[in-house]
């Protein structure tokens, strides 16, 4: 679990490519030069880890592309101690992101190879989590309910009626729903009853799978 100066120096590329792209928050490139993304994929693919692509991990899924994460952190506009539920841990480099913002962070992971592996390595590199919970996104997390913010990792066929539920008053859901593609859509909580919906362009994600596995 090796860090190197090189290591570094191509996560300052990454943080110059995505700057180009448009991530004009320095908090959220300031994580992507710190955080160690080539720990987070197979030792032997080490060399795409700080190309902006998405790449393949365990139990059918992908770490997304660096842009999709910045992107998604920076629409959050996430703020030191927001409590916030990510729907999705995957990896754990979106994890890793939310937490060098300073967020509170619940995460929801219903693949348990994936769960298990994630929950043990990222306190290994020094990312605690509020939880890490193995279940269902799509009922999201009741016990700590309201939520600032709420992060959504995968292609949701819906917005989920549990995850409105759960945001409070003020705060920010960020799902990208679709079936083959999807479009990225915030909303925002008005009032107990009253959502504002933002549609922000097209994204891939994997799909989002209902129960355990």
């Amino acid at each position: 679990m090796k860090d190197t100066s090189k290591h570094q120096g191509l996560r300052n590329q990454l943080a110059n490519v995505l700057k180009q792209k448009g991530i004009h928050d320095e908090n959220v490139l300031n994580a992507v030069r710190k955080i160690p993304r080539h720990l987070f994929i197979d030792s032997s693919f080490e060399d795409h880890a700080y190309q902006d692509k998405a790449f393949p991990i365990a139990a059918d899924q992908t770490i997304s592309q660096p842009y999709t994460v910045a992107f998604q952190s920076q629409t959050l506009q996430i703020k030191p101690e927001d409590k916030v539920l990510e729907i999705g841990t995957g990896s754990g480099y979106q994890t890793a992101v939310l937490l060098e913002l300073g967020a509170e962070v619940y995460s929801i992971e219903r693949q348990h190879e994936l769960f298990k592996r994630t929950s043990l390595f990222l306190p290994k590199i020094g990312y605690r989590a509020k939880k890490f919970i193995f279940g269902d996104g799509y009922q999201g997390y009741k016990e700590k309910a309201p939520f600032d913010k709420i992060i959504v990792t995968a292609g949701a066929p819906f917005v989920p009626k549990a995850l409105l539920a759960q945001l409070k008053v003020g705060g920010m859901l960020l799902i990208p729903v679709g079936d083959k593609t999807q479009i990225m859509t915030l909303l925002i909580r008005k009032s107990p009853k009253e959502f504002e919906k933002h549609e922000l362009g097209d994204f891939a994600f994997v799909p989002m799978l209902q129960k355990k596995n």
